[in-house]
């Protein structure tokens, strides 16, 4: 066993070997998907038009090579959600916290993923984005307004007895380039 496991490290090292991932990229329109995406792809940051079609990109993150879906968040493309949701790894769910009047929206959004049957197990990281903005949500706050008060905890391994799936909040800014990494090494530690 121990050369097994030595042999995927040494792997891992080298960049030979991947966990693969099919990871979707949900939350209401404007909270700051596609952005993410982009900056995750190539680092770049620029204003993107809502996305219309879902859009898959490969991405590579530590070792984990995983499929990204952004399906995008208005009205009349949440209901594709379920559709992509089969075989679905990891949910990264982002939410305005800038955003209060749509907070309601999306926390309505979010309890209706954390009840599908698809997605009974898979791990969600929920990034509370645009925490550079004024009069945005603190993470208290943001997770009373969610319903979010019990979670995993964020050092890695981390379990609640009563939680059916791994479950965190990180506050973000992807503007400033900030929050987000910490939750994608969170998410790590949950993919197979």
């Amino acid at each position: 066993m121990f050369l097994f496991n030595w042999f995927f490290d040494v792997l891992s090292w080298l960049g030979l070997y991947y966990k693969n991932a099919k990871i979707l990229f949900l939350g209401l329109d404007n909270a700051g998907k596609t952005t993410l995406l982009h900056m995750l792809k190539d680092a770049s940051l620029s204003q993107h038009t809502p996305t219309s079609q879902p859009t898959k990109e490969e991405l590579v993150m530590g070792n984990i090579r995983f499929n990204a879906y952004d399906l995008g968040g208005h009205v009349g493309v949440r209901r594709l959600w379920k559709e992509y949701s089969v075989g679905c790894d990891a949910v990264v769910y982002l939410v305005d916290a800038h955003d209060t009047e749509r907070i309601k929206e999306a926390k309505d959004e979010l309890d209706g993923l954390l009840a599908s049957e698809e997605l009974a197990n898979v791990p969600f990281l929920i990034l509370g984005n645009k925490i550079d903005l004024p009069d945005s949500l603190n993470e208290p706050e943001f997770r009373e307004k969610l319903g979010l008060l019990t979670t995993t905890g964020k050092e890695p391994g981390a379990s609640v007895e009563g939680l059916s799936r791994p479950i965190e909040v990180f506050m973000c800014s992807i503007l400033r380039r900030t929050g987000y990494a910490n939750g994608f090494r969170w998410l790590s530690n949950y993919l197979n």
